[in-house]
């Protein structure tokens, strides 16, 4: 049974979104479900990786790992977010509970315990993410600044 998201404006088709995981086998499995939900993934197994991705296209939405060989997730969410501070960043870690990890200690807008029902809390935590994105007045959305008058007027 395949799974809809309803709740972005832009389509899933035209929403792209950055994987991170240096574990081939939950990167695959993640990468499906958002394939399967319409998504355009883009899959690193290195948040070193990542970075360099993101800094040549753009991405909607980054889901991470935490628990990764030279930078952690949290390492990884700090680098992104003085890249885009406003980015969606879904945190998913089998430490979550053990560490206390939160949205708060770790800068993602959700963190996900890996737990048999992962797969639901991506896609809800998915839904969520990109509907506070569209939700949000993007930069420079606020009223236009006065223009200053010129010397000949």
């Amino acid at each position: 049974m395949a799974v809809r998201s309803t709740s972005s404006s832009k389509s899933p088709q035209a929403t792209r979104v950055l994987l991170v995981d240096d574990n081939a086998v939950g990167l695959a499995a993640r990468r499906l479900v958002l394939e399967e939900l319409g998504y355009k993934v883009t899959g690193v197994t290195c948040p070193v990786e990542a970075l360099a991705v993101f800094g040549k296209q753009p991405f909607d939405l980054v889901v991470t790992d935490y628990k990764m060989p030279k930078m952690t997730g949290r390492e990884l969410i700090r680098a992104l977010r003085e890249l885009e501070p406003a980015l969606p960043i879904i945190l998913i870690s089998g430490y979550a509970e053990t560490l206390g990890l939160t949205e708060k200690n770790t800068g993602a807008t959700e963190v996900i315990a890996k737990s048999a029902n992962e797969v639901q809390h991506l896609v809800r935590a998915v839904s969520r993410a990109l509907a506070l994105k569209v939700a949000r007045k993007p930069p420079g959305a606020e009223a236009p600044k006065a223009r200053r008058k010129s010397a000949t007027s």
